[in-house]
């Protein structure tokens, strides 16, 4: 008797209509993601061919590394915008951050106006290496001061793989979770795949982006999905129509 594994599913065909997407760096020279208005201009045709509607670009706000400001963020989206109505290109792009919880972001969230993704829910991410020490005080600022803390690629953070309660801790303490979609091919390496995939078993993603930053990444979307969790993973990506203005 034979049997037939059913067959694994392409990541770009799993993209809804109306799909929003809330993490990406597709502003040119403001950090690691595009370099230039022509390669946003690409990649954003590209997407949308894909069947990505709306964008909320995130980029990186990591003192001494990024050292991008509202007011920064906020020139560089007209010009983008601006760029794209000259190209006769009929979509405007939003423009949020990914916030670092690096030694600098309390006295960010107590002095500064935070940009987000949408009314209160504010994208951040930690250090590959290690969470903060004070994280979780972080978090509950994040909240006091009337904030909803989304973490941004969960299941990238290494030091979390083998303990996996923190994730639990986490959800408990109201941080809500944004997974990679190219976590879902191997992109990252076969570990963050198999954490993505428990974090949707488990019901702890809320939402998901592409984090886009090249074409590599984009390419990736042609991908077959390495998940057994694809109920879960299309749930979330619906959950990202919250976001759709």
């Amino acid at each position: 008797m034979f049997f037939f594994k059913s067959k694994k599913p392409i990541l770009k065909d799993l993209i809804p209509q109306n799909y929003v997407d809330i993490h990406s760096h597709l502003i040119p020279s403001i950090d690691d993601g595009s370099k230039s208005m022509d390669e946003t201009f690409s990649m954003i045709n590209q997407l949308q061919e894909i069947g990505f509607k709306e964008f909320i670009t995130t980029p990186h706000i990591y003192t001494s590394v990024w050292n991008n400001t509202e007011e920064v963020i906020k020139n560089k989206i007209d010009e983008v915008n601006g760029f794209l109505k000259e190209q006769s290109k009929n979509i405007c792009i939003n423009a949020a951050a990914e916030y670092m919880l690096d030694s600098f972001f309390l006295q960010r969230l107590e002095n500064e106006k935070l940009l987000t993704l949408k009314d209160q829910y504010l994208l951040i991410e930690i250090s590959y290496l290690n969470a903060p020490i004070q994280l979780y005080d972080i978090i509950f600022q994040i909240q006091l001061a009337g904030y909803t803390p989304v973490l941004a690629h969960p299941e990238r953070y290494g030091f979390y793989h083998n303990n996996f309660k923190e994730y639990e801790k986490l959800k408990k303490s109201g941080c809500l979770f944004q997974m990679n979609l190219l976590s879902s091919v191997d992109y990252y390496g076969k570990n963050v795949t198999i954490c993505a995939d428990k974090l949707l078993k488990n019901n702890f993603i809320d939402f998901v982006g592409s984090d886009i930053h090249h074409q590599k990444h984009i390419d990736s979307f042609s991908k077959k999905i390495d998940i057994k969790n694809v109920d879960a993973l299309e749930k979330a990506m619906k959950n990202n129509l919250l976001f759709l203005s």
